[in-house]
């Protein structure tokens, strides 16, 4: 019986839609708020930025080359059949989605771009010109994103076809923002009076607020991804929350047992992490696997964000140590708990399907470090990535966007 489109089903994913899009004013608000007050309209400029232009570039070409059923560069990328969405039909459905429109899965797949881009820029926080980020998303999306994503999601993508696991992005969004951002911040170096000036967040009601947006539009990105109303979207809801519940506990305990007391930006950053984790599970794994990976992430990323004040490297605002180091680590979990019994999809189990994560999560971090050193260099040459020391200590508000985040 050939599927039909289904109003349900496609008013499901519309809402899912806006709910993945208010995702990147929640990290605007999340990323601005750990900034110095001096920067907090650039960081949030570099996240809404890009609805604007990775947008126009999705529709133009991005769409076409992630998603077309065709292949160029040898199977690295798709080609341009859907250039302008060309044969995007309102009426009938994507093979990806065969009760939604096809015009309504690219919509959904657009958000997913726009947020993953904006991912990275939390960790080139206060020096970063605004003209070089945006030159760096075009070529990063364009050369990163859109690849790995035709590799995990495409009809045609080998790692779809080698059988690897990636339920709403582990490998695609989490992954090679995070890598990519670790990559970016090592070539730009630390900020000006890293480690000797107070660079506390100036916000942190900022901080919860953007985490609460994250939080309440991530079940449009997992649950949203089952691509209909349906069983599996209820079963990645129920995980989502279960797992940013369990992350956002247990980096609390942590600190309560390190330090005494519990933060407010270590609740914030273990809910976030909870939610990266379980991204590339969500509707592959049970319940009680998704408490299990949120209390594990929340040890690690922990872990990862107290290595990086011993190595001294300046992931401004943690990108790599939670979406790098989450989504690396929910991707191979997943390989560990995805279960047939949850989701038939699932045909590989134990250690055959965890080799398959690991393949995937090579793959992923090799594009994006090559990717990243090679565009950052090329921007670099163009404009100069990096703003002047004294741009940097007036601030990239005033340098950036003559303006000021706060007229008191």
């Amino acid at each position: 019986m050939i599927p039909k489109l289904d109003t349900g089903d496609t008013a499901w994913v519309l809402v899912s839609c806006a709910m993945v899009l208010l995702m990147t004013p929640g990290l605007a608000l999340f990323y601005a708020g750990m900034v110095r007050k001096k920067n907090v309209l650039s960081t949030m400029m570099q996240s809404m930025f890009m609805m604007g232009l990775i947008s126009v570039l999705w529709v133009w070409y991005g769409y076409s080359l992630a998603f077309s059923p065709g292949h160029s560069m040898g199977g690295f990328i798709g080609n341009l059949d859907f250039m302008w969405l060309h044969g995007v039909s309102n009426t009938e459905a994507s093979p990806l989605a065969p009760t939604i429109p096809h015009s309504v899965y690219m919509a959904f797949q657009m958000m997913f771009a726009i947020i993953t881009v904006a991912l990275i820029s939390g960790s080139l926080a206060d020096r970063l010109k605004f003209s070089a980020w945006v030159a760096f998303a075009v070529l990063w999306a364009t050369l990163v994103y859109n690849p790995v994503a035709h590799w995990v999601w495409s009809p045609n993508g080998f790692l779809l076809k080698m059988g690897a696991l990636d339920f709403a992005g582990g490998t695609v969004v989490h992954i090679i923002s995070g890598v990519s951002a670790l990559t970016a911040c090592l070539i730009l170096g630390v900020r000006k009076g890293h480690s000797s000036e107070n660079m506390l967040p100036h916000n942190m009601t900022y901080v919860l607020l953007g985490t609460g947006l994250l939080w309440f539009g991530w079940f449009g990105f997992n649950a949203g991804s089952a691509l209909g109303a349906n069983g599996t979207a209820a079963v990645a809801f129920v995980n989502t929350n279960s797992a940013a519940a369990a992350a956002a506990l247990g980096w609390s305990v942590i600190e309560w047992i390190r330090n005494g007391k519990p933060s407010a930006l270590g609740f914030a950053s273990g809910a976030v992490a909870g939610l990266v984790v379980i991204t590339p599970a969500a509707g592959f794994v049970t319940v009680q696997s998704a408490v299990v990976m949120g209390l594990i992430v929340s040890l690690v990323c922990y872990g990862a964000i107290f290595l990086k004040e011993k190595l001294g490297y300046d992931d401004s605002l943690d990108a790599f140590g939670v979406h790098g180091v989450g989504g690396t680590l929910g991707a191979i979990l997943t390989g560990v708990f995805a279960s047939p019994a949850v989701n038939p999809v699932v045909t590989k189990t134990g250690w055959e399907l965890v080799k398959i994560q690991l393949q995937a999560v090579g793959y992923s971090w090799l594009i994006a470090i090559v990717g990243t050193v090679l565009l950052l260099k090329i921007v670099d040459g163009i404009f100069g990535a990096r703003v002047s020391p004294k741009d940097e200590e007036l601030g990239l508000d005033l340098t950036q966007h003559s303006e000021a985040g706060y007229e008191i």
